[in-house]
C-alpha cells in the first residue's frame, strides 16, 4: 500500500494523495471502532470510586481560576453530592432547575465522572466533560460562590460553579438575548433551559440513549399517561417538563393555561382509584403528589426517557 505513495525514492507530496490517506485511516478507524462493543457505551461508576478519588485530591490547593470558591468548601459540597445525590439544590430564585434536574443522572449513574470533571475545572479553568470543551468567561468564574439570598445554594460553592459553568456553556433560544454572564443572571433568561437543550446536554455530557416527547410549547398528547410513564419508568431515567405553578397549587381542580416552567425528575408512579401518584425529585428532596390523569396530562410538555447504552448497536 505504501508502494502507491512512494516513487523514485522519494514520497509524493500530493494533496489529493494526502485526502485519500486521510480518508482510508478514517475508515480504518470506523471499522475497529465498529468491532468494539465498547466504543459507545455511558460511563458508568460507583459511589466507592467516586469517594476514593475524592480522598486522593483532600489536599486540593485554591484555584486562581475561580477565586471565590475556597477548596475545603468546595469539597465538603462535592462529597456531600456524592453521598447524598437528592440534595443537590437549584437555590431560591434561580432558573437552576434544568441543571440540577439533569444532575441526577452523574450522580446517581456516574459520580467519579462527575468529580473527575469538577475538580479538573477548579485546577485548571477548563475540563472536557463527553463530547463537550468547557472554559467558562472570566464573570462566570468570579460569580462562582459569591451568590447569595438563594437558600442552601449561598453555601454550596461547587454547585454555583456547576450550575453557572452548565448555562455559560449551553445555549438554546431562550437564551438568545442574554448569552454573556452579568450579575443576577442566574434569575433571568441567562440561565434558562428549554426542552431540547436538556436533551442536548444530557446526550452531549453524558452519553445515555435519549428519547424525548413533547415541546416547550404543546403538550405531548399521550392517551394513556400513567401506562405511558410506568413504561418509560422500566427502561430508564425519567424527566419531566412542567407547568410547575399548577403542579405546587392547592387547588388541582382549577387549571389557568400556563407555559412549562419546571424540570423534574420522576422517580415512581401508581394508580390509586381513580387518580394517579407520581413521586419526583425536586428542589433537593422527593415530593409525592396524587393527582387525576387529566390534570397529570395538562401540566406535562415534555417527557425524557434516558437509557444507559450498553453497546455501540445501541
Amino acid at each position: 500500500m505504501v508502494s502507491l505513495f512512494y516513487k523514485t525514492g522519494k514520497f509524493i507530496r500530493s494533496p489529493v494523495l494526502h485526502m485519500l490517506i486521510f480518508l482510508m485511516l478514517g475508515s480504518i478507524a470506523h471499522v475497529f471502532a465498529n468491532e468494539n462493543p465498547l466504543a459507545d457505551t455511558t460511563p458508568l461508576s460507583t459511589k466507592k470510586q467516586a469517594l476514593i478519588y475524592l480522598e486522593k485530591n483532600k489536599e486540593l490547593a485554591a484555584s486562581t481560576f475561580w477565586p471565590n470558591v475556597p477548596p475545603v468548601f468546595f469539597l465538603q459540597n462535592l462529597k456531600k453530592n456524592i453521598d447524598n445525590p437528592l440534595s443537590i439544590y437549584e437555590g431560591i430564585s434561580t432558573n437552576f432547575c434544568g441543571y440540577a434536574a439533569f444532575s441526577y443522572l452523574p450522580l446517581h449513574d456516574d459520580p467519579l465522572g462527575y468529580l473527575t470533571f469538577m475538580i479538573q475545572l477548579y485546577r485548571n479553568g477548563k475540563a472536557i466533560y463527553g463530547k463537550e470543551y468547557f472554559e467558562p468567561s472570566k464573570e462566570v468564574k468570579l460569580a462562582a460562590g459569591t451568590l447569595s439570598f438563594k437558600g442552601e445554594l449561598d453555601i454550596r460553592p461547587a454547585d454555583q460553579l456547576w450550575f453557572l459553568a452548565l448555562a455559560d456553556h449551553f445555549k438554546g433560544y431562550l437564551n438568545f438575548f442574554d448569552k454573556q454572564y452579568h450579575t443576577g443572571d442566574e434569575n433571568k433568561l441567562w440561565a434558562c433551559v428549554n426542552f431540547a437543550k436538556f436533551n442536548r446536554m444530557v446526550r452531549n455530557l453524558f452519553n445515555y440513549q435519549v428519547s424525548a416527547i413533547g415541546s416547550d410549547l404543546f403538550r405531548p398528547g399521550i392517551r394513556d399517561m400513567y401506562e405511558y410513564l410506568a413504561n418509560k419508568l422500566q427502561t430508564g431515567t425519567v424527566a419531566l417538563l412542567v407547568n410547575n405553578v399548577e403542579l405546587f397549587k392547592r387547588n388541582h381542580n382549577r387549571l389557568k393555561v400556563g407555559i412549562p416552567s419546571h424540570f423534574i425528575i420522576l422517580l415512581d408512579v401508581e394508580e390509586v382509584n381513580d387518580k394517579i401518584a407520581i413521586t419526583y425529585w425536586d428542589y433537593g428532596f422527593k415530593s409525592r403528589q396524587l393527582l387525576s390523569a387529566s390534570f397529570l396530562g395538562k401540566i406535562i410538555f415534555g417527557i425524557t426517557t434516558a437509557v444507559k447504552k450498553t453497546t455501540h448497536a445501541q
